[in-house]
């Protein structure tokens, strides 16, 4: 049967299935029949899937992972600057997420070598899809950091965030960030907790971070994907605040630095919106 997606020369980045393999795509099975060059995260894995999705492979597959991306960029470019067709994958989802990649694509941009996509499976947009939470605007924060101290600190920085956070966590840590997303953005803020997306035993957990943290005390198996939702809305209106920060320029404070004190104070992330009330004040008074 021939081809009716071969590859074009260049580097194309292919997404691979999470767990079911039926979501691979006819593109994806093209990708893997005609390419010059595969690089994959794990060549084992690579041609266990070429060989479940029932295609025989004639490229060669060389590894491309976090700690050899670097100096196997020059080879992969090189291959596609002499007009082969090289296929960049990872173990699962899209590359570049959290994943291997980035520096093959970047570096092909910069040299001027023809990059492209074939779409697919991906953790992060599945997670956000069934958690049922608010995520018109979300942000992908990658690994929560593995260090609870670093970790407190990341999750005080999301503490006000009005975007939905998705993030991955091994399973083995998952108990105690949840724990630590409870203590610092409160028991009651929203999320959803999915693991094994696409497999047999997947699972969504939808509650309040407190419920989410005493359900995962007793473990956790699987591949995690968490999202929080957006933070509740601000309890105080930044006009009231107006005063405060003019008292504190009138002692010899530069605007911005009252605004932000201020804002700290009441546990705003955004000092802007302080600003721009005082800025709006200050012209209803002229």
């Amino acid at each position: 049967m021939s081809n009716k997606f071969p590859l074009a020369p260049g580097i194309t980045l292919a997404a691979t299935p999470l767990g079911n393999i039926g979501d691979a795509t006819d593109r994806l099975r093209g990708a893997f029949a005609s390419a010059d060059v595969i690089a994959a995260e794990d060549t084992r894995r690579a041609r266990s899937l070429a060989s479940a999705l029932d295609v025989e492979i004639s490229a060669r597959v060389v590894s491309n992972f976090d700690h050899n991306e670097s100096d196997r960029v020059r080879e992969l470019l090189d291959a596609a600057r002499s007009g082969r067709r090289v296929l960049v994958i990872s173990d699962a989802g899209m590359p570049v997420v959290s994943d291997p990649g980035l520096t093959v694509v970047a570096t092909a941009h910069d040299e001027g070598l023809p990059v492209t996509c074939l779409p697919g499976p991906s953790a992060v947009t599945t997670a956000l899809a069934l958690s049922g939470l608010s995520v018109g605007k979300f942000a992908f924060d990658g690994f929560a950091p593995r260090k609870s101290g670093q970790r407190r600190a990341w999750l005080e920085s999301i503490k006000n965030e009005d975007r939905a956070v998705c993030f991955f966590e091994s399973p083995h840590r998952i108990a105690a960030t949840l724990q630590d997303a409870a203590e610092v953005l409160g028991e009651d803020r929203r999320a959803a907790v999915t693991r094994e997306l696409t497999k047999t035993y997947e699972e969504v957990r939808r509650g309040t971070l407190g419920e989410l943290a005493q359900w995962a005390a007793d473990g956790v198996r699987g591949e995690i994907t968490v999202v929080l939702d957006v933070a509740p809305p601000m309890s105080e209106d930044p006009d009231s605040m107006v005063d405060e920060v003019e008292a504190l320029v009138g002692s010899g404070v530069r605007l911005k630095d009252a605004c932000r004190q201020v804002a700290e104070e009441r546990g705003i992330a955004k000092y802007r919106e302080v600003y721009e009330a005082v800025l709006r004040n200050r012209r209803e008074a002229e």
